[in-house]
């Protein structure tokens, strides 16, 4: 991401770049997030996988439940942003930002480490929304009289707490900051790093196709990284109490059930719906983010 020594952005301002970047993108792909949900969900218990492909499942679920359901969850998705992509970048660019110096280029190693930092308290405070998301995307592919019905977010919010308890919002807390450590490291420090490659270069200027090249690469490492953690997350999430005893004990007995039910590949299932997520959502919000970085500079360092 880009840094100016001569230029300082108020740190409110970085906060709200990085969740507007973030929910703007999401308005874009959210029905590649639907279909991610749903083809991680399927399978469960050894059955039968309901859609064969990302393209499959995309006509599958508007052929079944209309065009519109496609931007199911879309409420929870904006929210999610604005809490959990808010915090993750607003902290990223700011420790950037602190740990530069002048001629001095931050190590790939302490990128991680920002990543990490960042993608773990914005998880944190993004599980509620995050909850909800995976709850409405998931709604669809159960029969009538299992399926919630949210209205929109705030509606699945107030149902939960009402319903369930209000701790039910952090479940799967811990699975949901294990995937965004994972994440963040591999997508912000990725970024960065390519970034810097790319400008290292002759035939590269920090614009647009620069931003557009190092998200790309950066969305391809995000997705490998982060799917393993992302299925016990939305497994988790999503599971349902049988007689009083819920479908899955910990993250751990996900992956054992995964691993001996579906085998080790199902690790990575929907591969090509996230990749075609992230690498767009990647792509948006960097390019986003670069673009308001670049006004807000002007703006608060008139020449």
């Amino acid at each position: 991401m880009s840094t100016n020594k001569n230029v300082e952005i108020p740190k409110a301002m970085r906060f709200a770049m990085g969740g507007a970047a973030g929910m703007g993108a999401t308005c874009f792909v959210q029905p590649l997030d639907l279909v991610k949900t749903r083809m991680q969900m399927s399978g469960i218990g050894g059955g039968a996988r309901e859609h064969k492909t990302a393209f499959h499942a995309l006509v599958n679920i508007a052929k079944k439940e209309g065009p519109l359901a496609l931007y199911t969850g879309l409420s929870a998705g904006l929210l999610r942003q604005a809490t959990y992509t808010t915090t993750r970048l607003g902290i990223y660019t700011s420790l950037m930002d602190s740990f530069k110096k002048p001629d001095e280029n931050i190590s790939f190693v302490k990128k991680c480490g920002f990543g990490m930092i960042a993608g773990g308290t914005g998880a944190f405070i993004g599980t509620p929304a995050e909850l909800a998301l995976i709850r409405m995307t998931s709604d669809g592919r159960l029969p009538k009289s299992e399926q919630r019905g949210y209205k929109n977010v705030f509606d699945a919010l107030f149902r939960v707490i009402k319903e369930e308890g209000i701790l039910t919002l952090w479940r799967g807390c811990f699975p949901t900051i294990t995937r965004a450590i994972f994440v963040n490291a591999a997508q912000l420090a990725t970024y960065s790093q390519v970034k810097q490659f790319l400008l290292g270069l002759t035939y590269f200027d920090d614009n647009v196709f620069c931003h557009f090249c190092a998200s790309m690469v950066s969305g391809l490492a995000t997705t490998w990284a982060s799917l393993p953690p992302d299925i016990v997350k939305t497994r988790i999430q999503s599971m349902k109490y049988i007689d009083g005893k819920p479908e899955y004990k910990s993250g751990m007995d996900v992956l054992k059930k995964v691993l001996r039910n579906e085998g080790v590949l199902s690790l990575w299932k929907g591969f090509t719906p996230c990749y075609l997520r992230i690498g767009p959502h990647t792509v948006i919000t960097f390019v986003f983010l670069e673009q308001m970085a670049k006004y807000a500079k002007k703006y608060y360092n008139p020449e």
